[in-house]
């Protein structure tokens, strides 16, 4: 993967190339960007530039090993989860096909495509210190090339503590000509004192304009078509192409999301709509714990829109509701300065302990029957 292939983010990738010609490569940097804004990509393609610029040009041969992934150099850790072939202490290693596979279908995909891919179910993904293990052993042999060896640690804010200590050792004392490339969207979820070993670089979202020349130019559609979808992609390169595909995973959320309030509206003094709001939460309840907290945050995002458009700001407004008799325009007005830190707090909650392994059904009733509160707060 190349730099000119990387969407945007013209000044990182300059800064990066002038950095490595000057012989400035720094042993641990930490890539900070939301969902598909390409810090993979950069990733990948600032590795190549390292593995297989010599004096100022490319090697060829070197270029076609990155096009399959293949370089002996260069390795991946990423979060995984037990599976019906790998029953015990799953390693990145023994996903490589898929995350090869993922990564040359869906450069841009998130960790939700990663986490579908790979089928988690009720699971969810961390980097084990089997895999920080895994890092040791492949960071102590010669680069096969005699240059760089570069490891890309992709989601590192799910290294859990013992593999995060594990990695800090060899972040104080790296291999010579090792990099490590970290990449995050949560920074803060990385412990302060492998943050603090890092050379940090924040990636912004993409321009609309960005997006929708992408979409045009690589999808072939029409220029109307492609504003929209950059519109409602917020940035997001990997949700506009699903939102073009019309497989964007929030498809189901909004029919949950509209059923979840109504219930909630009508169960205020009506102990009958309160059996509604329990089957709903039976229902959530049953989904894996990934898609639960991805749908909780489909609903802090929806409460936002809703407020923005209560207070009349409606540009800012791209969520545009597809379940029949629901408009936004109705609903907005249920949501206020009075209740809306409430309601985020109350679903910020709920994913944190869902994430924790708490009992998905309880802590759902539990937010349903505090919604029926809030929602009439003036």
């Amino acid at each position: 993967m190349e730099f000119s292939k990387i969407l945007g983010q013209g000044y990182i990738k300059n800064h990066l190339v002038k950095s490595a010609d000057l012989g400035r490569i720094p042993h641990a940097q930490l890539f900070v960007g939301p969902e598909g804004c390409g810090t993979l990509p950069m990733a990948i393609a600032y590795a190549q530039y390292v593995l297989c610029n010599t004096n100022g040009e490319q090697n060829v041969s070197c270029s076609i090993k990155f096009q399959k992934l293949s370089h002996p150099d260069l390795h991946f850790i990423y979060p995984t989860v037990t599976t019906e072939d790998v029953k015990a202490k799953p390693k990145s290693i023994d996903f490589i096909a898929d995350w090869r596979q993922f990564i040359l279908e869906k450069p841009y995909g998130g960790l939700f495509d990663w986490y579908a891919k790979l089928g988690v179910q009720n699971k969810q993904g961390e980097i084990r210190v089997d895999d920080a293990a895994e890092i040791l052993k492949s960071l102590s042999l010669k680069s096969y090339e005699g240059g760089y060896k570069i490891m890309i640690i992709w989601m590192a804010d799910k290294l859990n503590i013992a593999a995060s200590n594990k990695l800090l050792k060899l972040l104080e004392e790296p291999p010579e000509k090792t990099v490590f490339l970290l990449i995050s969207e949560n920074e803060e979820d990385i412990i302060q004192t492998i943050r603090s070993r890092c050379q940090i670089t924040h990636f912004n979202a993409l321009s609309e304009q960005i997006i929708a020349n992408s979409l045009i130019e690589n999808e072939q559609i029409d220029a109307k078509l492609a504003s929209k979808i950059a519109h409602q992609a917020q940035g997001n390169y990997n949700k506009a192409l699903h939102l073009l595909n019309d497989d964007d995973e929030a498809s189901p959320f909004e029919q949950w999301f509209v059923t979840w309030v109504r219930a909630a509206f009508k169960a205020k003094g009506n102990a009958a709509a309160i059996q509604d709001l329990i089957e709903w939460s039976e229902q959530i309840a049953t989904l894996g714990r990934e898609t639960q907290k991805k749908f909780l945050q489909f609903c802090i995002e929806m409460f936002r829109q809703a407020l923005l458009l209560n207070y009349e700001t409606k540009s800012l407004v791209y969520i545009e509701p597809k379940v029949e008799k629901f408009k936004l325009e109705n609903f907005a007005p249920f949501v206020n300065g009075n209740n809306i830190n409430d309601i985020f707090k109350e679903l910020s909650d709920a994913m944190y302990h869902i994430e924790r392994n708490g009992n998905a059904k309880i802590i759902l009733t539990d937010l349903s029957i505090k919604l029926t509160r809030l929602i009439h707060k003036k």
